[in-house]
């Protein structure tokens, strides 16, 4: 059994994908960012950093894993899926999955945060996070007008690591006009069974946009 530790963030739904994908059983444990869940000591007690997700592998004496990226390497690992089958091939997957961690997520989520959370409009931090993930939206628009995932011609792990940010780009107000074959792996992965549930664990606040936007406001003045 891995016990999920998780929020409704495109993090967090990165291995709720992985989870369903795997066919692995699993536990969530929903954290209520909004209420400080992942600052209190039962939580930092796992994951030192305080931030979603992070899972405990009962069937492997209770190994803690935290941080996404580490976590879908783990599990991939663990069942020997979603990560090539030769060295060059889990090498493309580790690249892709690396870029996701260290680019597109941190662009995105600043331009969540300047976009919709930050309680002062800053146009330039705008502009320059919206123009970044649009330029990494290009990135993977080229390269999958030459393969059909992002680390070539099979599904893994970092296009799970990717589509959960991908897939809400109005949210954050990056436009992917013109950009095809983004958008086809976009609608190609929706119909995935494993990426519908996954973004559905754990459920969406029934907060209105509104709400949401006003208790974050919250969390980032704090």
């Amino acid at each position: 059994m891995i016990e999920l530790y998780t929020a409704a963030t495109p993090n967090g739904h990165k291995v709720s994908i992985a989870l369903e994908e795997m066919g692995l059983d699993y536990r969530v444990h929903h954290l209520d960012l909004s209420a400080l869940d992942q600052k209190q000591p039962a939580f930092t007690a796992i994951n030192p950093n305080g931030r979603i997700p992070a899972i405990v592998d009962t069937g492997n004496d209770d190994f803690v894993v935290f941080e996404s990226g580490a976590i879908l390497l783990y599990l991939a690992e663990k069942t020997d899926s979603f990560l090539g089958q030769s060295p060059n091939e889990r090498s493309q997957v580790i690249q892709w999955l690396m870029w996701q961690m260290g680019g597109l997520g941190p662009m995105m989520g600043q331009a969540n945060v300047f976009y919709r959370y930050f309680p002062e409009k800053i146009p330039a931090a705008i502009e320059r996070y919206q123009k970044e993930g649009r330029r990494l939206f290009e990135v993977m628009d080229t390269q999958l007008a030459q393969y059909p995932f992002l680390a070539g011609n099979h599904y893994s792990i970092a296009d799970m690591s990717a589509w959960p940010w991908a897939r809400i780009h109005e949210w954050s107000g990056v436009d992917i006009t013109g950009l095809t074959h983004l958008q086809r792996w976009l609608d190609e992965l929706a119909q995935r069974p494993a990426c519908q549930i996954g973004i559905l664990t754990p459920p969406p606040s029934e907060l209105s946009d509104e709400e949401k936007i006003k208790q974050i406001q919250q969390m980032v003045g704090k």
